[in-house]
């Protein structure tokens, strides 16, 4: 289960498939060009140019520069390789760290739990829940954040100075006592350097490929599942030989290495506003609206599916932070339950070669139907964990459950894009992702409350399988209001032709009737 920021590549008909949005992908958008940061230049079918690190750029979009713009003004072919292949590894560099240590924090939290917990204490799940659930919620909440900071600044400087405060978060975070403390360093300072680093990844990668950009951004969201395979392994293994706090510093290696990953991210072309006479230099912040456009909300389906995805998520990172509890309560040591983790990568990544491929075959919004069905199995899944009493059972959940969280992970962007359009794709993901991070950090520590109650995981888990059902049917709904609103614009357009029409046979009679008393004086008559 990953998160969704991944994969956020609008996919049409036959283009390659961009398998990782956890999750969110780069957002690929073909916009209409601006000159100087002006309305889009009649006639002009290229791309957006990409920004220089002080100039603006276009709202979270991996552009791709090299089309025909205005005159005067056209930007290079992407290179498809050269120097772009350097900052290819690094994106997926980001890509692993910050998702993979999210997706790891199974182990964390009962790592957390020794150290911290107390037999007294009656609400500890609960408290020490709220470290990782805000640490992932604050991930999403950040992303419309980000995307201004990145039009306005550049990939280059938000993504170095994001790793400098994960960096310090996770630094500051081996170095507290009690677990209050964490949810500022870990759950909030670390989170947002995280949120900061990692969408600038996605943006450059337009800079520098074009044709190959669907193969590169499988390769870079990749990242997130080898990190997230292999990462559990490694936790156990640090924190079982030198503690938590010893291996939050080994982490921080991975952090500082994603800090010089920020600097492979050169822009290829400056803005034109910095070639301007007389403005160079000069930092000026466009319009309000052009910053948030809330423009997207107008459009009743994208407001069924910006609010429906968020009511389906409340129990979607409970597995990834009480998976490993679980296991430990009912099955003691004797089995590795960093295993689970594992199933869940690997089956998330094929999960989105396949879906994502699946997707190019079926026709506009239907697509929301394999969101549909995979939040019905994820639900499914998520109550048949309490049931499984072999850990045979709980491996076979969590190969299906990967399955399916890769399939609604993957055609996010590509929704988006049928919903809204081309130009505010970016954006409207971009509030879909702070969205999501209320119910993404809600969830883990209800869950965490019920077990500190009741004594077992249980109803948690059962509860956690209720909200994607509830979400998934409410989904259901945009197709049909989709098409409706598709059909009155139709109709509009249609009565503008036949008024338009109308008007314009009415003005010969009109100018007949004016001309004949003319005639008229004119002969005497």
């Amino acid at each position: 289960m990953a998160p969704v920021s991944e994969q956020l590549a609008p996919q049409g008909a036959g283009d390659p498939v961009a398998a990782p949005l956890p999750g969110p992908v780069a957002v690929t958008v073909v916009e209409p060009r601006r000159e100087n940061g002006g309305e889009p230049c009649p006639g002009s079918g290229g791309l957006a140019e990409p920004s220089g690190e002080s100039g603006a750029q276009p709202r979270a979009l991996t552009e791709a520069p090299g089309s025909a713009g205005c005159a005067g003004s056209a930007a290079p072919e992407p290179p498809e390789g050269g120097w772009g292949w350097v900052v290819m590894l690094a994106a997926m560099w980001c890509n692993g760290a910050v998702f993979g240590i999210q997706n790891s924090c199974g182990v964390l939290f009962v790592s957390m739990l020794q150290l911290f917990g107390g037999s007294e204490d009656k609400q500890l799940a609960f408290k020490t829940a709220w470290v990782s659930s805000l640490s992932m919620g604050m991930v999403f909440f950040c992303s419309p954040i980000v995307s201004i900071f990145t039009d306005l600044f550049g990939c280059r400087k938000v993504a170095v100075t994001g790793a400098a405060v994960g960096f310090v978060g996770l630094l500051s975070s081996s170095f507290v006592s009690t677990i209050e403390p964490l949810y500022f360093t870990y759950g909030i300072v670390f989170a947002c350097g995280c949120s900061f680093a990692y969408q600038p990844s996605l943006v450059i990668l337009g800079h520098y490929f074009k044709k190959r950009l669907g193969l590169v951004n499988g390769i870079v969201t990749a990242g997130s599942s080898l990190f997230t395979v292999s990462l559990p392994f490694l936790l156990r293994v640090l924190i079982d030989s030198v503690g938590l706090y010893n291996t939050l510093r080994v982490l921080c290696i991975l952090t500082f290495i994603l800090f010089l990953a920020g600097f492979t991210y050169k822009p290829l072309v400056s803005n034109t506003k910095d070639k301007e006479g007389g403005k160079k230099g000069k930092f000026r912040f466009p319009p309000g609206k052009k910053i948030c456009n809330f423009s997207v909300f107008k459009v009743l389906g994208y407001r069924i599916w910006a609010f429906g995805i968020p009511g389906a998520l409340f129990g979607y990172f409970v597995p990834y932070v009480h998976l490993m509890k679980h296991v430990k309560d009912r099955f003691g040591d004797s089995v590795p339950e960093e295993v689970l983790l594992l199933c869940l990568g690997i089956t998330s990544g094929v999960g989105r070669l396949i879906f994502g491929r699946v997707a190019d075959y079926i026709p506009g919004v239907k697509k929301v139907y394999l969101q549909v069905a995979s939040f019905f199995f994820i639900g499914l899944m998520s109550m048949m964990i309490p049931l499984c009493h072999a850990f045979g059972g709980l491996v076979a959940v969590c190969l299906f459950m990967g399955l399916f969280d890769g399939c609604f992970i993957c055609i996010m962007a590509p929704i988006a894009f049928e919903l809204v359009g081309a130009q505010d794709v970016s954006q409207a993901i971009g509030f879909l992702l702070g969205l999501m991070s209320i119910p993404m950090t809600v969830g883990p520590p209800i869950a965490g409350l019920l077990h500190d109650h009741l004594g077992t995981y249980d109803v948690a888990f059962y509860l956690a399988g209720v909200p994607p059902l509830i979400g998934g049917a409410i989904l259901c709904f945009i197709p049909w209001v989709h098409e409706r609103q598709k059909l009155k614009e139709r109709g509009k357009a249609v009565d503008g032709e036949t008024t338009e029409k109308m008007l314009e046979n009415e003005s010969p009679l009109v100018l007949d009737t004016t001309e004949k008393p003319d005639k008229e004086m004119e002969s005497g008559f």
